[in-house]
């Protein structure tokens, strides 16, 4: 019996291409490469193997899918929806693991933008003038928060300890320190106790019910007025209206949007207004890196291997957890 495997993904390279084809000739399954989703949807009823990251394409798919890879790393979408699968036994796997580099570098950016001022050297200079005396801040010495401290929140804190931050405090679910990156790891039970002496906020939160407003207006109000505040994770963790609040008023130093509630933010957004806020369009973890796209290639690969000999996926989803 041919066994089939159907990637539809836009970032391939030729090299990448070859990478996926030889992992799945070594496991006795040929590939179809489609150009787009209406090609895709073309091989879906032969293929027991889907890598994209597309939901409409795993909505398209017959009963015989038994694995889906995202590309992505967030799929909260495939978790919400117990009925997107035709066959509920489906595997669910992503690419967590993928974005870690890129990501973190996105927040080091926006972090740094914001701790000196950029926004506004920026407007200055636009304007032609020649203002250069705002006061600046360091991460240095700073005391960090990440709130989500899975691949991407521990990718940035390794990456910022070479700053020589005061302390990198991380704050997940379990409470339980996977990385050595950390100076302390709590639940996030605790998080009002941590955010009154954080200085620098991030936020790399999965999309699950858990997260879903963890950053309420009371516990932005616990921030000290020259935080700043950074969102790679996803829009619906934080209250929007609140911090949009706090900004204008001075009630935080800085904010920085990757994410937000809705995407694509409409032209007549009162986001667009806000004060001390930098909105980026969901491009941290873009599919345009070189290493991102070759570190997903890469762990599929791994996992094909596991598939095929009967073990366990490395980067199996809990839908009930969605990550």
């Amino acid at each position: 019996m041919n066994r089939s495997i159907c990637v539809c993904l836009e970032f391939l390279t030729e090299a990448l291409r070859e990478k996926i084809e030889k992992a799945a000739a070594a496991e006795g399954f040929t590939v179809c490469f489609a150009e787009n989703e209406e090609d895709a949807r073309a091989h879906l009823a032969d293929c027991e193997i889907l890598f994209a990251h597309s939901v409409p394409l795993v909505q398209a798919a017959p009963a015989t899918l038994k694995w889906y890879c995202c590309a992505y790393a967030g799929v909260d979408p495939y978790c919400r929806n117990d009925g997107i699968f035709a066959n509920p036994d489906c595997l669910l796997s992503n690419s967590s693991g993928a974005y870690g580099v890129t990501i973190a570098e996105h927040i080091l950016m926006v972090a740094l933008m914001l701790l000196r001022r950029m926004p506004e050297y920026q407007e200055t200079v636009r304007r032609r003038g020649w203002e250069n005396s705002l006061p600046i801040r360091s991460i240095r010495s700073s005391r960090i928060t990440v709130l989500g401290a899975g691949n991407i929140g521990s990718t940035f804190a390794s990456r910022a300890r070479g700053f020589e931050p005061e302390r990198i405090t991380g704050v997940s679910r379990s409470g339980i320190a996977r990385e050595a990156v950390y100076d302390e790891m709590l639940p996030f039970s605790r998080l009002d106790e941590v955010l009154p002496r954080t200085d620098i906020l991030v936020m790399a939160l999965p999309g699950t019910p858990e997260t879903v407003g963890l950053l309420s207006r009371e516990r932005l109000a616990l921030l000290p007025a020259h935080a700043i505040v950074i969102n790679v994770g996803r829009g619906t963790a934080l209250d929007q209206d609140a911090l949009m609040d706090a900004l204008n008023h001075d009630r935080l130093g800085g904010a920085a949007l990757d994410v937000m509630m809705p995407e694509p933010l409409p032209p007549d957004h009162p986001l667009w207004n806000t004060r001390h806020l930098i909105i980026t369009p969901h491009i941290a973890g873009n599919m345009t890196l070189g290493y991102t796209c070759e570190r997903a290639v890469e762990m599929f690969c791994e996992d094909l291997k596991n598939y095929a000999e009967g073990r366990p996926l490395l980067r199996l989803v809990d839908r009930s957890r969605g990550y």
